[in-house]
């Protein structure tokens, strides 16, 4: 069966006032793919991201969201083909408990998961369901910040340096949600600097460097591109 593109980013550039962070990225995203953008910091991955849903200043080049072009599109239209973004800051709401964070987003898509099904997914979160944001853990608000855009009817899911601070134990369980995740059927970017964590997560890796794609790697090559990884890397 061939491979369905769900996203395709081509030829890039997004810009911060007068700075230009893109230069030209180009990647694709197929269908039920987890795939990760991996770089140095400052390398254009969170950029890449924030551009895919619009959150940049200008833009410039192609970028298809099953089938739509989206390079013009206000971010409210792109969350709602289907698109949910989990930034690295989370933006949990302080004040309101951990369920009432889930309910604070509207659905933009049908199929969401219904809160049985992310407290099945996310049984730390049924039990802190009362609990204010700000007296969960960090491990808590990460999976928070992820269970709430589910809940929302999106289908492709941007995850930006989920696992940075957390306890390995919490890094491994997130590891088992994308899993999970990926057998339902959504279709991942994650960009992270935890190469342990994403590299057995990821069908496909492309490597980041100066807001362009310096190389893409396919799960089966890992052990052949590895020098280079642990040079680019430090890995």
């Amino acid at each position: 069966m061939s491979a369905v593109e769900y996203l395709r980013v081509s030829d890039l550039h997004a810009f911060y006032g007068e700075s230009h962070i893109l230069h030209g990225m180009d990647l694709v995203v197929n269908k039920g793919e987890c795939v990760s953008l991996l770089g140095r910091n400052g390398a254009g991955r969170t950029t890449t991201m924030r551009a895919i849903m619009g959150l940049t200043g200008r833009r410039t080049g192609s970028i298809m969201i099953n089938g739509n072009q989206t390079i013009n599109m206000a971010p409210h239209k792109i969350a709602q083909l289907g698109v949910g973004y989990c930034p690295e800051e989370r933006g949990i709401y302080s004040s309101l408990s951990c369920e009432e964070n889930l309910l604070m987003p509207p659905r933009v898509g049908s199929g969401g998961m219904s809160l049985d099904e992310i407290y099945a997914m996310f049984p730390n979160l049924y039990e802190r369901r009362n609990s204010q944001g700000t007296r969960m853990s960090g491990g808590e608000q990460q999976m928070l910040a992820m269970a709430r855009i589910l809940r929302t009817g999106a289908k492709l899911l941007l995850l930006d340096e989920i696992s940075e601070g957390l306890a390995p134990v919490i890094v491994q369980r997130l590891a088992e949600i994308i899993r999970a995740l990926k057998e339902k059927g959504f279709t991942i970017l994650l960009v992270e600097q935890n190469f342990r964590f994403a590299a057995p997560l990821a069908d496909r890796m492309y490597v980041v460097e100066h807001g362009q794609v310096a190389m893409e790697i396919a799960q089966h090559e890992l052990d052949s591109k590895r020098e280079y990884l642990h040079e680019f890397l430090g890995v």
